[in-house]
């Protein structure tokens, strides 16, 4: 089994930062991407940013590039989403997920999710 948490959420005035860590542990032999996904209050599940563990790639949604950055740690299967110049469009709850990499974009496996960490921008 694979357990996946998240935390660093918070509140934060528009324009602010906020870093998001998330840590999977268990059996995580052969993890070969990481990545982030949101959802706001009353929307779907959308896609945030994704890393490929092997080489180090990274994929963004449009509206985060630039202001978001997802890095990984020294520790195994441990990731950062570094938000910056928030708005308050990025209010949702973040949730961390184990994926596979391919054709330059990132896919979740499914079950490998964590419990998600809540993100409110306020203007």
């Amino acid at each position: 089994q694979v357990h996946v948490e998240e935390s660093g959420g918070g509140s934060v005035q528009a324009g602010g930062s906020l870093r998001l860590s998330c840590v999977a542990s268990g059996e995580t032999d052969g993890n070969e991407c990481m990545g982030w996904y949101r959802q706001a209050p009353g929307k779907g599940h959308e896609k945030v940013a994704g890393l490929n563990l092997l080489d180090g790639t990274t994929h963004y949604r449009d509206s985060v590039k630039g202001r978001f950055t997802v890095s990984r740690a020294n520790a195994k299967d441990t990731v950062y989403l570094q938000m910056d110049s928030l708005t308050p469009e990025d209010t949702a709850m973040y949730f961390c997920v184990l994926c596979h990499w391919g054709d330059g974009t990132w896919f979740p496996r499914a079950g490998y999710w964590g419990q998600g960490t809540r993100v409110v921008v306020s203007s």
